[in-house]
């Protein structure tokens, strides 16, 4: 046991010191928020701006075809199909003789093709305007039907979560979906990255032939199991520090707030002013925005969060971190591994896939059944947890769902165990799946 806890302080300590971890500890939130920023722009600014003509003769559609964020409809005279280019329009829409049926084909022509989402912003107009048209012929105007959209568009949902002994807990539905998906994806990438770590520190021990040396006076499991555990050590120090970097930050934003503003804060709380509700007590809008905040994160069990979190990180990567041992020590270059990390690779990736899905139907069968799979468990679980223990998550999902991770990553080390002992000391050969299965099965 000793000679196991020296590697996991050399392959810890060996990690932690190279600048490439300090670097990466911290830019690593710096380029989350700007790909969460960067995605943010381009799906706002990437969307395509349509100037398109509209051929109405009848004068139907005129005064009710409304333009949107990023398409235009005139009606110009003298625009056909063979100058609409010309004119300056992208394409042209040509309405059908006939008055105000939603069946009939309406025509839009262009020199390119026009993406699904211009199409059916076109289509929606286009049934937008027939229905205003229609009211209009039955009496009712269009400043009415502007006037009461507009007075009806005030609904606020709340949503409660029913408990025990008649106990209610309120809900808030993005702020998990952001947990959900955040922690999901913090665990894909850490199974990838680390588990690519862990096969390549082990593959580099065997190509330099270092691990004959080792091997020599520390058997084969333990300097696989060293490895896996002083590399997984390295993340979640990484993690611990993002988590300080968090509690800092928020500390800090406090330090800039005025004392005016934390007394409207508490007044609020004190009150117990629902979010959307606080300008009834005359507080300014930087105090609402902090208490809105505030109430928000109050609806959140952090402690199980988080604790789940380390439990699912640590079970996820052994998992699978066990599995890129044993690839590492059977191959001696990267280009020769790629076909046998496959089948570690796809589960990782459909298990995101599902997990994708999870933060939006935590309650889907395709969810609860992947929250129990040792194989994608970590992230989908991760993705249910956030709407709520026990009233989405059942404590019995919960603890199946650990126990089975846990069998999971015994499995896979022991398994990874017996094809380390035989593919570490092996050279020029790269062994199949099936050969690799007959080394972990066959008696000692």
């Amino acid at each position: 046991m000793n000679k196991t806890s020296l590697i996991i302080q050399r392959e810890y300590i060996s990690r932690v010191r190279n600048k490439t971890f300090i670097i990466t500890t911290i830019l690593m939130p710096l380029l989350f928020v700007l790909l969460i920023a960067g995605s943010t722009y381009l799906s706002i600014k990437g969307k395509e701006n349509l100037n398109i003509a509209v051929i109405d003769n009848s004068g139907y559609f005129k005064d009710n075809l409304e333009n949107s964020s990023n398409i235009a409809f005139s009606f110009p005279a003298g625009v056909d199909t063979n100058n609409y280019i010309s004119k300056g329009y992208s394409a042209i829409l040509i309405m059908p003789q006939s008055t105000g049926n939603n069946g009939n084909n309406y025509l839009l022509r262009s020199k390119k093709s026009i993406g699904i989402g211009s199409k059916e912003t076109i289509e929606n107009k286009i049934d937008a305007a027939i229905e205003t048209k229609m009211l209009q012929d039955a009496g009712i105007q269009k400043s009415q039907l502007d006037s009461i959209h507009s007075q009806s568009q005030d609904a606020t949902l709340s949503t409660v979560e029913e408990g025990d002994n008649n106990s209610t807990r309120e809900s808030n539905q993005w702020l998990a979906y952001g947990i959900g998906y955040g922690s999901g994806f913090l665990i894909y990438l850490t199974m990838l990255i680390y588990g690519m770590m862990v096969l390549r520190g082990v593959m580099e021990e065997k190509t330099n032939r270092i691990a004959e040396v080792i091997v020599s006076s520390v058997k084969p499991f333990q300097l696989m199991m060293g490895k896996i555990i002083g590399i997984g050590a390295v993340g979640l120090t990484q993690f611990l520090i993002w988590i300080v970097f968090i509690f800092l930050i928020m500390f800090g934003v406090h330090l800039f707030v005025s004392p005016e503003t934390m007394q409207q804060v508490q007044a609020m709380q004190q009150s117990g002013t629902m979010p959307g509700a606080a300008s009834s007590i005359n507080a300014s809008q930087s105090a609402q925005t902090i208490y809105n905040i505030q109430h928000m994160a109050d609806t959140v069990n952090w402690g199980l969060i988080v604790g789940c979190f380390i439990f699912y990180f640590l079970g996820g990567y052994l998992f699978y971190a066990s599995l890129f041992a044993a690839i590492g020590s059977v191959v001696e270059d990267v280009q020769n591994s790629q076909s046998l990390t496959l089948p570690i690779t796809m589960p990782i990736i459909f298990s995101f896939i599902v997990m994708a899905n999870a933060v939006q139907n935590p309650d889907s069968g395709l969810a609860v059944w992947c929250s129990f799979i040792p194989f994608s468990s970590p992230m989908v679980m991760m993705a249910r947890i956030a709407y709520g223990v026990p009233g989405t998550v059942p404590y019995w999902q919960l603890i199946v769902s650990m126990l089975m991770l846990v069998a999971g990553f015994l499995f896979t080390t022991w398994l990874a165990g017996k094809i380390y002992r035989t593919g570490i000391l092996l050279y020029g050969k790269k062994p199949t799946w099936a050969q690799m299965m007959k080394w972990a099965f066959r008696r000692a």
